[in-house]
């Protein structure tokens, strides 16, 4: 069971990117669309982490998060803001209420992602995994260094990134749109055959010729990280 993030917000559709995203990632999340509602779900259970949206029925969020500094059990709580109020003087109101990360819609997924894991590396070490390994494959997300049977790999930010994503969950199929959305951001217009082009680098940078492939294509849907590698990789051996 991952880390569990409770997304405050009333905004549907970016609500769904959240989720959709987080739980790609292997993040446990639970949502609410207004701040009285939140507020009696935090009395129920406590998540690891809070995404928060300012403007929000029922209850604000800037008041919601001023009750969770209150609150012994939430006193604690990594809390990350989104709003499109994004003058300094809101900043400095929602950081000094009591938020530990401010983000401006609209925003970046990867960076909000990117955001996520290094706040909950500062307060829940033991939620983040800071190397993945599957096979004879190690990614050290700290140092940015990938190793494969012992030897470092050299991959571009960019193939870096696409593998740690696939990385994290084993078996599941991403369509070419999904990895776009997730690599490079929603803001970002790029061809989706970028995504081809990219994943051919990765393939050949982490390419070993006595060694099974790790990445798999899935014809008309997209790519996974093969969920049997491991056991097909400790065949070989």
């Amino acid at each position: 069971m991952g880390p569990r993030v409770l997304i405050v917000e009333d905004e549907e559709p970016l609500t769904l990117l959240l989720r959709y995203n987080l739980e790609a990632e292997g993040y446990e999340v639970d949502s609410v669309a207004r701040g009285d509602e939140a507020e009696i779900r935090l009395r129920e259970q406590v998540p690891d982490i809070v995404l928060l949206d300012w403007m929000l029925p029922g209850l604000s969020g800037i008041e919601l998060c001023r009750r969770i500094r209150v609150r012994p059990e939430t006193e604690r709580l990594p809390v990350i803001m989104l709003t499109a109020r994004g003058e300094e003087g809101d900043r400095i109101r929602g950081l000094a209420t009591g938020a530990d990360d401010y983000i401006v819609k609209p925003f970046s997924v990867p960076e909000l992602l990117a955001r996520v894991r290094a706040l909950l590396r500062r307060t829940k070490p033991a939620h983040i995994a800071t190397l993945l390994v599957a096979g004879d494959m190690e990614l050290d997300r700290e140092t940015h260094r990938v190793r494969r049977n012992g030897k470092e790999l050299h991959l571009g930010p960019t193939e870096f990134r696409l593998l740690e994503f696939l990385m994290q969950s084993p078996g599941r199929v991403f369509s070419r749109e999904h990895l776009l959305n997730a690599i490079w951001g929603h803001d970002v217009y790029i061809d989706e055959r970028t995504v081809d082009v990219h994943v051919g680098r990765l393939r050949k940078a982490i390419k070993l010729s006595t060694r099974p492939d790790p990445i798999r294509t899935v014809r008309g849907a997209g790519y996974s990280f093969d969920e049997t590698f491991a056991r097909e990789d400790a065949a070989v051996n």
